[in-house]
């Protein structure tokens, strides 16, 4: 191996990454939880495959049926996070915040399982995404056609997962939704859970170990993208990118953590929203003495449980 192929670009706690596009990931990301039946929740899961030739594939939530009502339960499609390297919805701490999602918030969910870098490069990722979202509002499952309803869909995610949310509710917005069932579906509300965005410049927030971290990764997992860290899926407001008014729904909700590196750009997201024309609603949460993405390993913390006591809200509409 060449100095040029065995230099690190990215090295965390999960994962190092190569020059060459070869990563080593810690043994802990490859841990599952089976689906099925949680006793503690009441919620069931099960696992599908969207298509079989990429391996596109999700695990459904659907909380306790109460058979007396009839009344269907809102949609949400979950992108996991692991900077587009690693992660899965069977991760088991993936596979408990979603499940927990489900039965404080009783509603469907689809955690997808989309092509992870540097093996699959961008946007693969994303490309998966958007297949998995249109076989969502599809109600392909009988989960989603019997229980969902296709008129209050929502699209979430965490951290490179928010980036997936964004950037397909964008997609949905500029191209419509795929569905072929007799009404369409509507994406109702966006909720990016410590979203994962950059550009070219660097903010005077950021720290700029932080930012130049981000700029090797990314060119290391999507070697053909548009002007780098100025390509419209990393950078919603770079020059080229669709509208964010573009943005379907009437509600966003976008959260942050003081103490997380990305939240300058969760803010500045936030104000361009307000200063697109987009005429819904926009929330910034932040959790105050919190670093990203807390909430998936501190599960059932005060500041976990005030957070998930936000994203139950939002999607009860309150």
């Amino acid at each position: 191996m060449d100095s040029g192929s065995a230099e690190i670009v990215f090295d965390c706690a999960y994962f190092r990454l190569y020059k060459d596009g070869k990563a080593e990931r810690a043994g802990i990301v490859h841990d599952t939880a089976p689906a099925g039946l949680d006793a503690d929740t009441g919620v069931t899961s099960k696992e599908v495959v969207i298509d079989a030739a990429t391996g596109v594939a999700a695990r459904l939530f659907l909380p306790t049926i109460r058979t007396a009502t009839t009344t269907k339960l809102p949609i949400v499609v979950f992108f996991h996070g692991g900077y587009f390297i690693v992660g899965s919805p069977w991760h088991p701490l993936f596979h408990r915040y979603v499940n927990s999602l489900v039965a404080r918030a009783r509603v469907v969910a689809v955690s997808v399982r989309y092509r992870l870098a540097p093996e699959h490069v961008l946007p693969a990722a994303y490309d998966d995404a958007w297949d998995a979202l249109n076989w969502t509002v599809s109600g392909a499952d009988p989960w989603l056609s019997e229980h969902g309803d296709l008129g209050r869909v929502f699209v979430a995610g965490v951290s490179a997962g928010a980036n997936i949310a964004h950037n397909m509710a964008i997609a949905a917005g500029v191209k419509g939704l795929h569905a072929a069932t007799p009404a369409p579906a509507r994406i109702e509300g966006v909720i990016l859970l410590h979203p994962s965005f950059a550009s070219e410049q660097k903010m005077e927030e950021e720290a700029e170990e932080f930012w130049k971290a981000n700029k090797k990764r990314w060119a290391a997992i999507f070697p053909g993208a548009m002007g780098g860290l100025d390509d419209p899926r990393i950078n919603p407001t770079a020059a080229g990118a669709p509208s964010l008014a573009k943005l379907p729904g009437e509600r966003l909700m976008v959260c942050t953590a003081s103490e997380d590196p990305r939240a300058p750009r969760g803010r500045a997201y936030c104000e361009s929203m307000r200063a697109s024309g987009w005429r819904g609603e926009v929330e910034l949460f932040e959790s105050e003495g919190e670093e990203h993405g807390f909430f998936v390993p501190d599960h059932g913390s005060r500041a976990a449980v005030k957070l998930m006591d936000r994203v139950v809200a939002f999607l009860a509409g309150h």
